[in-house]
């Protein structure tokens, strides 16, 4: 019975993702899509997001905070924010990611960049899921917002 007392649960891995793609444009270039408002507007979101409704507000330095909302044709507001944790220039970008709606659900983005020929290699880790719907949900959201970003910075 002694050794019940140290015998600890480890808490179980939540689920995350990682996304890799190759850009038609210098790190330079994909790092200041992600990290210039007016840049971001012109590439993220959803298909289905009502025109100019996409805001940004970024504080891109360690300790700095974002909020990025939208709104989608059938009027639903989307909002998610969080905190830069990490901000290497054209190379790494780190931030806490939660929706407005579920602030507790926070997760952890890492955006790694690498030269990549004529090009960059991003390398999006998106970890801490609530759950894996929360992370497939992300999945589809991701992959076809980095279409989008590919062709803005191409």
């Amino acid at each position: 019975m002694a050794n019940a007392a140290v015998t600890a649960e480890r808490p179980a891995e939540r689920p995350s993702l990682t996304l890799t793609r190759r850009l038609r444009a210098r790190p330079e270039k994909v790092y200041a899509a992600w990290t210039q408002a007016e840049q971001l507007m012109k590439w993220f979101g959803p298909p289905n997001m009502k025109p100019a409704t996409l805001n940004a507000e970024l504080d891109v330095r360690t300790g700095g905070r974002y909020r990025i909302s939208f709104t989608r044709d059938d009027g639903e507001y989307f909002e998610a924010g969080g905190s830069y944790l990490e901000a290497v220039p054209n190379e790494r970008l780190v931030f806490t990611w939660a929706w407005h709606s579920t602030p507790e659900r926070e997760s952890l983005v890492t955006i790694t960049l690498k030269p990549d020929s004529a090009g960059t290699l991003m390398i999006f880790h998106h970890a801490q899921f609530f759950d894996e719907t929360a992370r497939d949900n992300h999945q589809r959201g991701w992959s076809s917002f980095f279409d989008r970003l590919d062709a803005f910075v191409a």
